[in-house]
């Protein structure tokens, strides 16, 4: 049985859904060993799998069935019981948990399977702050005087889900550019998080924290604050409407868009 956090994304906010798999996720499992196995034992069994591992997804998956890497972060609150076996997990997106489990049990040599698992997070996203089936209920019955206050409990800015994303703030003369398709120059920046990485994938906002665009690292944050000119970030995937801010941009010959900072 699988239960837990589950993130919906509405109209607009579909073009984001990939900042789920920027951001890792978090699950309390249970496990069931097929045989007894000291807890110590186990316990070195479990932080094996903490690192970089390699997976082949399961054959009920909604994926290709090709070996991958993925990254676990943490193994945690172990708890023992006889031949049940309680942890929490701390994962890059797209790790089997049942898979860890199965591939445990081959290292223990006593077979396990994953008897049940809770997603207690996915991104920046918690169960403290998450909503039931029955306050979405609540909600389709709720009177109109009554209905916003539930809505804004329930439904959260999409700019929610890049709370763990690195973030680089902009200039409004930048944003209507950014939304025409053009890359990101150092004179367009404003501020930044720190420890970006050249290749990696960041967030672009307007200084009012309204999300613009998803971008690609072309520097890291200590060349952006070194130098006075060159691409920070290539566009990947527009979200902010083309005209919700005034044009201040001009086409270069070759057509490419430009931006004026």
């Amino acid at each position: 049985m699988v239960t837990g956090v589950l993130p919906i994304a509405l109209e607009e906010a579909t073009k984001i859904i990939q900042a789920f798999l920027l951001t890792g996720k978090e699950y309390v499992c249970v496990m069931t060993l097929h045989g007894d196995v000291d807890e110590r034992t186990l316990r070195a069994g479990l932080e094996e799998f903490v690192g970089d591992i390699y997976q082949k997804p399961p054959v009920r998956a909604a994926v290709k069935r090709e070996t991958r890497k993925r990254r676990v972060y943490s193994i945690s609150d172990i708890e023992v019981e006889g031949r049940q076996v309680l942890f929490r997990v701390s994962c890059q997106a797209g790790t089997y948990i049942r898979k860890l489990v199965f591939d445990l049990g081959e290292v223990l040599e006593v077979g396990a399977h994953m008897r049940e698992l809770r997603r207690v997070r996915a991104g920046a996203f918690t169960e403290d702050h998450s909503s039931t089936l029955y306050d979405v209920l609540k909600l389709s019955q709720a009177e109109p005087e009554d209905r916003e206050a539930l809505m804004r409990s329930i439904v959260r800015p999409m700019e929610t889900a890049f709370d763990l994303v690195p973030k680089i703030a902009i200039r409004d003369s930048a944003v209507s550019a950014i939304c025409h398709g053009a890359d990101l120059g150092v004179p367009g920046v404003v501020r930044l998080s720190d420890g970006i990485r050249t290749g990696s994938s960041i967030s672009l906002f307007t200084l009012k924290g309204e999300l613009v665009a998803l971008a690609k690292a072309m520097m890291t944050s200590q060349q952006v604050m070194e130098e006075e000119r060159g691409i920070v970030a290539k566009t990947v995937r527009v979200v902010m409407p083309a005209d919700a801010y005034p044009r201040m941009w001009k086409k270069s010959k070759e057509g490419e868009v430009k931006a004026q900072g």
